[in-house]
């Protein structure tokens, strides 16, 4: 799997970032589906940008979708539609009562849109990362819009609200829909010289499954969760998800390598044995020199879940096409499959890694090694 990079939030000097913009994807989106077909990448993870579509409350705009779910289905790309990536648009209070319903209309607008041009089966994110977007908007630093310090534990709950909203609103228009909920998967500990510190460290680590826990009816019942509600889980993991309890991360670059870490197909096995559903790396990736070695050891990981017996159905690599920071638009982070140059006319070329490209060949066979041995064990 492959995802393009579709935040549209406002950061953190008060100015709208348009990721897709940025990137030029949403203007060369069959040219970027082309490019994943092209490197064995079928299904990507994509999005509608929300604050374009309803710049009016009640009023939808689909000229900035329409292009790139033609473009999908002309490719023959299958596409998981993010409907919210920490973007609202202009005037709305993410806090506000209405908040759930208004998203929901526009989510059965956008299912609308979709059954109008399409007989698949359709998948959606509802919200990306709602744990991250609670604490990015509503933890001690509030660096996204609404920059709400102190408001990250109501804001989860309003986001889980909106999202089964989203979802009754779109089974409303085709009851096959299918739904990825993608946050974060992390492992937090204490500091060596702090043992004392392990409860608030297990506390923190635990919070990661508060959102599908709410989702699922688990947690908060009053939210209206349900075992329906959670279906497809995706867990990001890059790099900085593990570290000591407010200290630093644990380094993952650095060999030999803290024996506190834990491998990733530890932590996707965990999940898979609290939940029982189906389960996919929602997003991955490195940046620099680090991209190849990043895959490959992915590679091992995906290996070693599938030869435990977890059935993990995907890795999206995350972003395909390199992305600008958030803050500063100058800064390229040099984390995709391709990266990107501009052009004498001023475009964005698209340019394939070769390292990143030869590391996600070995991370492949890595993983068809593992199936061919689950597969003449009978299993």
């Amino acid at each position: 799997m492959g995802g393009f990079e579709g935040a549209c939030h406002i950061n953190r000097a008060d100015v709208r970032v348009d990721l897709m913009q940025l990137t030029e994807h949403d203007t060369q989106a069959a040219g970027d589906y082309r490019l994943a077909r092209s490197v064995g990448i079928e299904t990507v993870r994509d999005g509608v940008r929300w604050p374009l579509v309803e710049r009016r409350a009640g009023e939808f705009d689909f000229s900035s979708f329409l292009p790139m779910l033609r473009a999908a289905l002309d490719a023959r790309v299958q596409v998981i539609w993010t409907l919210c990536h920490y973007g609202l648009p202009d005037g709305l209070d993410i806090f506000s009562p209405a908040f759930p319903d208004r998203f929901a209309r526009y989510a059965r607008a956008v299912a609308e849109v979709v059954a109008e041009h399409s007989d698949d089966v359709p998948f959606y994110t509802p919200v990306n990362e709602i744990s991250f977007f609670a604490w990015a908007a509503g933890g001690a630093d509030g660096f996204i819009h609404p920059h709400a310090a102190g408001r990250g534990g109501e804001l989860k709950e309003q986001l889980v609200r909106a999202a089964i909203a989203a979802i009754d609103a779109v089974w409303s228009v085709d009851p096959r829909a299918r739904f990825v909920h993608v946050d974060p998967v992390i492992h937090v500990i204490p500091p060596r010289a702090r043992p004392d510190w392990a409860p608030a460290a297990a506390a923190k680590r635990d919070r990661q499954f508060e959102t599908w826990d709410m989702l699922s009816g688990r947690q908060a019942p009053g939210l209206g969760g349900s075992p329906k509600y959670l279906d497809v889980m995706g867990l990001n993991f890059y790099h900085s998800n593990e570290w000591e309890h407010d200290a630093g991360r644990l380094r993952w670059e650095d060999e030999p390598r803290d024996d506190r870490w834990v491998p990733l197909h530890r932590l996707i096995g965990e999940v898979y044995d609290r939940y029982q559903r189906p389960i996919c790396i929602g997003e991955t990736s490195h940046f620099g020199t680090g991209r190849a070695r990043w895959i490959r050891e992915i590679g091992q990981e995906v290996a070693a879940t599938l030869e435990a017996g977890v059935p993990l159905e995907g890795v999206c690599l995350y972003p395909l096409i390199d992305r600008p920071d958030w803050d500063d638009a100058n800064h390229w982070h040099n984390s995709g499959l391709f990266d990107v140059v501009r052009r004498e006319d001023g475009t964005l070329a698209r340019v394939l890694n070769d390292e990143y490209a030869a590391g996600l060949r070995d991370a492949r066979a890595a993983v068809d090694r593992a199936r061919d041995t689950i597969f003449a064990a009978g299993r």
